[in-house]
């Protein structure tokens, strides 16, 4: 008899969305084995040249990346390289270190939307301090404002509203910044949408209501579910196939002018707050179309 299919689950911080995906992954009878990327070892010797906890001597059927946990840039660049080598070993890694990599860097997802056509708000990236005063000035001038963002992050973390070019932080002695300066957008309305795509299909959305003009839910936005229209459906799932991810939560703006704008996509959103107003199961959708993306990828 076939064994079960045995599914890696990577996430340093186990808690409610694990709790969900290994309930979704029950109906395959699917064993999920919770791990993380930091307890994980390449090692050219052995059997198996990439060592899972609880895996021993043979890989999972597929892993689906939770989480990557934070770190050196060292740190990252080899957690990223347990995925790639699971993908060159024949593992479907959902979503892949490619997408992360695309997805997680903020200059990289807008370059690849504006080239996409997708709406996006103008956005510059340097590091030269001088260059970033001279661009911020630029906006200024024009009557716009500027919203500084950290190239890597989420969650509505360390955003700051650059209204002047005094309002820009100097880097220090001993390191460089990168700049990713976005244009901030100005709407009419007090929310953006988080629209939750897998695949080609929007599952669900919600709109988020913030206490100042950052809308995160992780900031004390209030979530509230959405009916969207099909121009916001079709938005989020060509921003999604423009970034080339199984799935990921689309943050949208409507600004001034009546333009729905792209402002960030997520590879590994978090669904809790869009779960308690919505009666779609997500995890299921997400743990279906990764089943169905791992068959086609065996064959």
């Amino acid at each position: 008899m076939k064994k079960c299919l045995e599914i890696a689950l990577i996430s340093d911080a186990p808690g409610w969305h694990c709790r969900q995906l290994e309930d979704a992954f029950s109906k395959y009878r699917a064993k999920v084995r919770i791990v993380s990327l930091a307890d994980c070892v390449i090692s050219t010797e052995g059997k198996v040249n990439i060592q899972l906890p609880d895996f021993n001597d043979y890989l999972p059927d597929g892993v689906f990346v939770r989480g990557v946990p934070a770190g050196s840039l060292e740190c990252v660049v080899f957690y990223l390289d347990i995925l790639h080598g699971l993908e060159r070993l024949g593992v479907h890694v959902y979503n892949n270190a490619p997408m992360i990599e695309r997805s997680v860097d903020k200059a990289m997802t807008s370059f690849l939307l504006k080239n996409a056509g997708i709406a996006t708000p103008p956005t510059v990236v340097v590091v030269d301090y001088q260059k970033a005063c001279a661009i911020v000035a630029d906006f200024v001038s024009r009557g716009q404002t500027m919203v500084l963002k950290p190239l890597f992050g989420s969650q509505g973390k360390d955003l700051q509203r650059i209204c002047d070019v005094s309002e820009l932080p100097k880097p220090n002695d001993e390191q460089a910044q990168v700049y990713y300066l976005q244009q901030f957008v100005k709407s009419d309305k007090a929310y953006d949408w988080r629209v939750f795509v897998v695949g080609d299909q929007v599952v669900s959305a919600m709109q988020r209501h913030g206490c100042s003009w950052v809308h995160n839910a992780a900031q004390g936005a209030e979530c509230r579910y959405a009916e969207i229209d099909d121009e916001i459906a079709k938005l989020a799932t060509d921003a999604v196939r423009a970034v080339g991810l199984f799935y990921a939560g689309v943050d949208i703006m409507l600004d001034t002018n009546n333009t729905l704008q792209v402002i960030e996509i997520n590879s590994i959103p978090a669904w809790k707050s869009l779960q308690e107003v919505s009666s779609v199961n997500v995890a299921e959708y997400l743990t279906d179309y990764f089943m169905a993306t791992r068959y086609f990828h065996d064959n």
